[in-house]
């Protein structure tokens, strides 16, 4: 299947949904020998400055800063001992190496080298390009930084770069775990689509049919090709690479993330901060998706034995007792956030009870449990290792409260009125 990101970029696009749609990255260029591309790319800029990590700048930060013809001006390679996280440290650092002339900054990375680099082009007001070392993640082309600030997950809307390189026998031949973490990304757009369906039934929330269909069926090819993609087969793995640029494409398209995160993208969050807070390990984003979208059919499968909707919602005290137990030092601003968006004070019982057998019939078009299981298998993941890792206290924390990371309707939302006020056994443990 031919895919043309480059079609999507650069032009304004009316859509049947009645609005007008523009990305404004001038390329997006995954085939081989992709790295070719940067002198006329970058022929408008005298003054680059080259970002990674240890690890990405080996694959091939050299033969990048060789296109560029001795218009590079400085360099930052991140040094750390575990895990890059793109908080205030990452920030500063390259704000400090950053010369008053730089005209261009080009991340060569995947999700983290990105974010920073878009977080401090767009500080900064110039332009910033990227050189994907891995298929790893969706948010390539996103306008969206995710970035950590005093320990909490923050995405900015900042802008998406002037240019996406993948070079497929560059990313072809990543770390296993970073493809099959972007193949996990795809397959957890069957929750956030399904997610976003929900919240346009629900509160009306705005939809487009288009970029909906744009991404379903890409995420339907790319689950076709699990196989392929963990052989590196060059082709599918360019897929695979097209597929999550293109979810980023859309949710500049759109002006929102809708496409590409929901319900499955809040318990990844919940994973992430989590594990910052407490200094314990977590997987890496898409990794954390793939499994998080086998809990939110498992969330969605549970709804659907209810013939009609019972609400058992927790206490208000109950609540604040388990995010401040979940969450310590940041509580307080989680709960200002959901304070200040009212969702708790919203009753939706009655829209609920009003189109129970559509909410039932829409939750019923995601793919179940077992289906997005067996997704899994044939990607090579191990099914265990996501118990393994957290233990079921974590996982049932983040199905109650990792919806409160984010302003957002999802299913979590749904689960969490039915379900979160039903005795428990402990603090947190559902009976």
């Amino acid at each position: 299947m031919e895919m043309n990101i480059s079609a999507l970029c650069n032009r304004v696009i009316t859509c049947s949904c009645g609005h007008t749609h523009f990305c404004p990255i001038e390329e997006a260029v995954v085939c081989q020998g992709a790295l070719e591309r940067l002198p006329s790319l970058t022929v408008n800029y005298q003054a680059i400055f080259m970002v990674a990590d240890d690890n990405t700048w080996a694959v091939c930060g050299d033969r990048a800063t060789a296109f560029m013809h001795g218009r590079v001006q400085g360099r930052l390679i991140f040094q750390r001992r575990g895990r890059l996280v793109p908080d205030e440290r990452a920030v500063e650092e390259l704000e400090s190496a950053l010369g008053r002339e730089t005209d261009l900054i080009i991340g060569i990375g995947s999700g983290v080298i990105n974010d920073i680099c878009k977080y401090v082009s767009w500080k900064r007001g110039i332009a910033y390009g990227i050189v994907a070392t891995a298929p790893s993640m969706d948010g390539y082309a996103s306008s969206g930084a995710a970035m950590i600030v005093s320990g909490m997950k923050v995405t900015y809307t900042t802008h998406p770069p002037r240019f996406i390189l993948a070079d497929t026998d560059v990313v072809k031949n990543a770390p296993m775990d970073m493809i099959r973490a972007g193949y996990g990304d795809i397959i957890g757009k069957y929750s956030s689509l399904n997610d976003w369906k929900l919240s346009h039934l629900v509160t009306g929330e705005y939809f487009c049919q288009e970029i909906y269909d744009l991404v379903m069926e890409a995420t339907n090819h790319t689950r076709d090709l699990a196989e392929r993609i963990v052989a590196r087969d060059g082709e599918a793995i360019g897929y695979l690479t097209k597929a999550l640029i293109l979810i980023g494409i859309t949710l500049s398209l759109l002006g929102s993330t809708r496409p590409g995160s929901g319900s499955e993208h809040h318990l990844s969050h919940f994973f992430e901060i989590v594990g910052l807070l407490r200094d314990e390990p977590y997987f890496s984003h898409g990794t954390d998706v793939a499994y998080s979208t086998v809990v939110t059919a498992d969330i969605r499968e549970r709804i659907n034995t209810m013939a009609t909707p019972a609400f058992h919602r927790e206490l208000a005290e109950t609540r604040l007792a388990n995010l401040r137990r979940i969450y310590g030092r940041i509580a307080d601003e989680i709960i200002d956030l959901q304070t200040s968006s009212g969702s708790y004070e919203r009753d939706l019982s009655p829209v609920y009870r009003e189109k129970w057998p559509q909410i039932q019939k829409l939750l019923d078009e995601c793919p179940s449990a077992d289906e997005c299981r067996t997704m899994l298998t044939r990607a090579g993941y191990r099914l265990d290792d996501f118990v393994e890792m957290y233990g079921s206290q974590k996982i049932h924390d983040a199905m109650y409260y990792g919806k409160d990371l984010k302003n957002r309707y999802s299913v979590l939302w749904l689960y969490y009125d039915l379900f979160s006020g039903m005795k428990r056994s402990g603090v947190g443990n559902e009976a």
